[in-house]
């Protein structure tokens, strides 16, 4: 792709490196900003900028959040009682959209894949352990992907909390083996939170 600009060329490919999004999209993405005000781009620079240098994380659940805990973990309302697993943000905002959930949230920040170098030591499941131990969770929900990286890590996790007093279950295969769970309808994850089963009934299907 020839450029007529090297200012052009440096913000196309700044661009293209966003997922999903190659060379000709971000070249469409950069000239659509060149025909918008002024004002706009910088609006969305500044918006870039403020969300990577304050951005926080949720101390309980890992969620992205503006103060150290977020609005789902600081409702009074929500079962404490109830923790879902899930791979990442996401996802929480995939559940939340069904309305059907009202207990809390894990985010692990990923799912166990060694072909991509990803161990159980670089997600957050030892604080989920730690949760547990404390002896207020009664359930945990296992809403990981139907992958087999999914799988893993559901059973990783399983076999952690051995010994420990909590019910597990995972969502209902309603969501078809193999697909990432935040493209899921709306109306078939939540029947899949609700319909869970339990963890172990999952390993004998």
């Amino acid at each position: 792709m020839e450029f007529s600009s090297k200012l052009l060329e440096n913000a196309v490919n700044e661009m293209s490196q966003l997922p999903g999004i190659g060379k000709r999209t971000a070249l469409r993405l950069v000239l659509h900003l060149l025909r918008q005000p002024e004002e706009r781009a910088f609006q969305l620079s500044y918006a870039i900028q403020k969300v990577r240098a304050e951005v926080n994380f949720c101390k309980s659940c890992n969620n992205i959040s503006d103060t150290e805990l977020c609005e789902i973990c600081a409702n009074p309302n929500r079962h404490n009682g109830v923790i879902c697993v899930v791979e990442d943000i996401r996802d929480v905002m995939a559940i939340e959209n069904t309305g059907s959930f009202r207990g809390l949230y894990h985010v692990l920040g990923g799912k166990i894949s060694p072909m991509d170098g990803i161990g159980p030591q670089d997600l957050k499941i030892q604080s989920l352990v730690e949760k547990v131990k404390s002896g207020e969770t009664k359930e945990l929900i296992f809403a990981m992907s139907p992958t087999m990286e999914g799988d893993t890590t559901n059973f990783y996790i399983f076999r952690q909390l051995d010994g420990l007093d909590v019910k597990t279950s995972t969502i209902a295969r309603g969501i078809s083996a193999g697909n990432e769970l935040e493209y899921a309808d709306e109306i078939t994850l939540g029947r899949s939170i609700i319909d869970r089963i339990p963890f172990v009934a999952s390993l004998k299907s």
